[in-house]
């Protein structure tokens, strides 16, 4: 079975969506074309984006090329997380086990509610005023 090159997934976290490339290589993480420590400058998020990699002891095999839109840098950050273990998976299928086991497979639900009509927000309300 001949090897492919290039490993393709997308992610998303919020409104946030990361179309993943995973190639071989020597590490090096690019998003939007630039590397990710100019990127994500919260060291939290450089952490998330590494978890999956680190896990799996492949952030030296794997150059990530990734491509972000939308939403804020920490669901960015999630969204290509999830998009790197994806990719991973595809490169590798043994690694499933130990990656879900840890989370990294798993679409984080959670997403903004909407604001409801005669309301100041999603849950709050104008004051009452009995009187």
């Amino acid at each position: 079975m001949e090897q492919a090159t290039k490993f393709t997934a997308v992610g998303r976290r919020k409104e946030s969506v990361a179309r993943v490339h995973l190639l071989h290589g020597k590490g090096a993480i690019t998003v939007n074309a630039r590397p990710y420590e100019k990127y994500f400058l919260r060291e939290t998020d450089r952490i998330i984006v590494t978890q999956a990699l680190v896990l799996t002891n492949t952030s030296a095999k794997y150059d990530v090329v990734a491509n972000l839109s939308g939403g804020g840098l920490t669901g960015q950050a999630g969204a290509m997380r999830l998009g790197i273990a994806r990719a991973l998976i595809t490169a590798d299928p043994e690694l499933k086990d130990m990656l879900r086991k840890n989370g990294y497979l798993t679409r984080d639900p959670r997403a903004k509610e909407r604001k409801k009509y005669g309301q100041k927000g999603a849950r709050k309300r104008f004051q009452f005023s009995k009187r």
